[in-house]
């Protein structure tokens, strides 16, 4: 029996190749894995961080949705999505339109009803971001990158992971996560109870600093558990925001598979 597809939706400031390691592990596993990159994220890194798109900076989350949601209509099956960061947020917002067979929300940005405001260390991540308002991309600095995503690793894994896989990020995703308390047409804006999709697991990192594992938790408990469809949380202990690629990694693709295993045992035995 084929298995379903699984849809990778990568994070703000990286490219698909954030995904390599998870790829591997599920394409050899016999799954078909696709992992589109965002609009104007499609070159290399050396490419996109000496040549940036003019565009980027028009990017905001709505044109995240409508790409994505494309990409996966598109397809002759639902897939099963997995999003890191915000791609985490965008696999939750696709499983509320109702795309996923499943999905596993792996860091995930925040939805509004989660206050970013609320966590020092997000707002240390974000910050250079939000005091700067008229600049419309943004690419972080070593420095930024270490505190926010990888401050678990060592010094040299730390840089070939910057050197590997940053790049300039649209900053209207980051303004609008920001509004999104004020903002009643938000499209950060999720449907906690809906009970017509498909199961969701969401993924936190103990150590995580741009999103919070208590924020994580706060995300799940937002999801109306009587609502008839499945949302689960785990967290894993000692790991970063860069849960997906740091060392140990393979736990949490292990688990992924047992819970899929769990939660569609008829596509994937």
């Amino acid at each position: 029996m084929k298995k379903p597809t699984i849809v990778f939706i990568h994070g703000a400031f990286v490219t698909p190749a954030s995904f390599e390691p998870l790829m591997g592990y599920f394409k050899d596993r016999g799954f078909d894995v696709l992992a589109p990159a965002w609009p104007f994220h499609g070159q290399s890194v050396p490419e996109l961080r000496d040549r940036p798109e003019a565009k980027l900076g028009k990017l905001g989350l709505e044109n995240l949705i409508d790409y994505y949601a494309g990409i996966i209509r598109a397809l002759p099956e639902k897939p099963i999505i997995i999003g890191h960061s915000f791609g985490g947020l965008l696999t939750q917002l696709m499983m509320d339109r109702g795309l996923g067979l499943a999905g596993i929300a792996i860091n995930s940005a925040s939805p509004k009803g989660v206050v970013a405001a609320a966590y020092p260390t997000t707002i240390r991540s974000i910050s250079r971001i939000l005091s700067k308002p008229w600049r419309k991309t943004f690419t972080m600095s070593l420095r930024d990158f270490k505190y926010a995503f990888v401050h678990t690793l060592g010094k040299a894994e730390q840089e070939r992971a910057f050197r590997e896989h940053v790049v300039p990020e649209t900053t209207r995703i980051f303004f609008q996560g920001a509004a999104a308390p004020f903002a009643s047409n938000s499209p950060f804006k999720v449907d906690f109870n809906n009970g017509k999709r498909g199961p969701l697991l969401m993924i936190a990192g103990e150590l995580d600093r741009i999103v919070p594992a208590k924020a994580v938790h706060k995300n799940y408990g937002l999801y109306n558990q009587r609502s008839g469809a499945v949302t689960e949380y785990k967290e894993f202990p000692g790991r970063s925001h860069w849960i997906i690629a740091q060392p140990g990694w393979e736990e949490v693709a292990d688990f992924i598979e047992h819970w899929l295993k769990e939660q569609l045992p008829a596509e994937i035995g």
